[in-house]
Parts: structure tokens; sequence; C-alpha cells
């Protein structure tokens, strides 16, 4: 049995052994569904590395009174950071007006609640896992500081978690701004982490230009 699903079956037995709400725990004794579990294996885990703070099926109230489940529920602390993952069919080739209205009344409830929203297409987890495993290092830090290697400076690891907040390549003179510092000691920090693998040149040949984070 591969790490991944050793820590996926006792994360979901977890989250039925201690649930209460009997809606959800029925829920969570179907299974979750496959594009779900597709996103799980082949983006979350590699990117985070655990389950910690994440709750598959999490029960959310409508201005209705009624009940709505997210596929994932990422809880760190008192942040709410909501996951969902989009199948091509029902979410876009078939969805008739009466749905297509319902999504976005439910995405508007969702971020008037406090919720900042995510949604996955399963067609980029497929086609595109390593952007999607980008896109969730950035997700997760808007609520915290990522852990980053132990022997890494101060100004190293945080150069390391501005890479991760952003959706595309750095550069020196933004990341210099951002750490207060000369664009000369910005470029050997840059260096370092290319070294250390960390960091990948995005662009650049002679000298670069801009920085990745390495996935």
């Amino acid at each position: 049995m591969s790490r991944f699903d050793q820590q996926y079956e006792l994360w979901i037995h977890t989250n039925i052994l201690n649930e209460k709400n009997p809606r959800r725990l029925e829920i969570l004794n179907k299974g979750l569904g496959h594009g779900t579990v597709e996103f799980l294996r082949s983006v979350w885990f590699p990117a985070i590395g655990h389950f910690n703070d994440l709750h598959p099926e999490w029960e959310v109230r409508d201005f209705n009174n009624g009940y709505r489940y997210l596929d994932l529920a990422y809880m760190p602390g008192d942040a709410r950071g909501g996951i969902e993952i989009q199948g091509y069919g029902p979410h876009a080739r078939d969805l008739d007006i009466r749905r297509f209205k319902d999504l976005c009344r439910r995405h508007c409830l969702l971020a008037l609640d406090g919720w900042t929203f995510l949604p996955i297409a399963y067609p980029s987890i497929v086609e595109e896992p390593k952007q999607c495993q980008q896109l969730i290092l950035s997700f997760v830090g808007r609520f915290v500081a990522t852990d980053v290697p132990a022997s890494l400076s101060w100004l190293e690891a945080e150069a390391v978690r501005f890479a991760r907040r952003l959706l595309r390549p750095i550069t020196p003179l933004e990341l210099a701004a951002h750490l207060r510092i000369s664009d000369r000691h910005t470029r050997r920090i840059l260096h370092k982490l290319v070294e250390l693998q960390i960091l990948d040149i995005a662009s650049g040949e002679q000298r670069a230009r801009t920085y990745k984070l390495r996935l």
C-alpha cells in the first residue's frame, strides 16, 4: 500500500469516527467521488504531504435554511477555504440555466459567508497536475506559512513562501522589494535556492529574469 493510500484511509476513518452529524456521516460512509480522490492523489498530497485541517464533504448552510456540501473544506485555525472538483459533464457541457444560476448563487453565498472558494476542473487534475499543485500551494499559502526546510535562513525561507503565494514566476526585483534587500543580495538568495533545487530558472539564458518553484 502506498503512503498516499495509508494516509488517505486513516484520514477518512478519522473523519467518520469523529463525525456526529448523521447527514454528513451518511455521505462519508458512501465514499468520496472519483474526482475528489484523484485530486487528493495527484494534486493535494504531492503538494502538501498531509491532510491536516482538510475536511471532506463539509456541510454548510445556505440562505434558504438548507444544507450544501463542499467537496473539501480547508480550515486551519479560523480560516475557511473551500475546494470543489468540477467535472466537465455535470458542470459545463450539461449545465442547464437553472443549475447554472444555482451554482453561481452557491459561490456567492460562500463568499459572503467568509469562504475563499477554489473550483478545480477535473480535466486539469488529469492533464495539468503540476499546475494544479502550484495553485494549491498558493491557496494554502493564503492561510498558513507552509513548511520550508529548517536549514534555510529567514530570508531564504520567506523567498520560498513568496514564490508559493504567487501563481506565476517571480522576478528578482519584486522579491527584493518584498524582502526589502538589495538586488544583488536577492540574486544570491535566488541562486542558492536554485542550487538547492527548490527553485528553477523560469526565463533568461545569460542572466535569469524570472524564477519559479520546483515541483
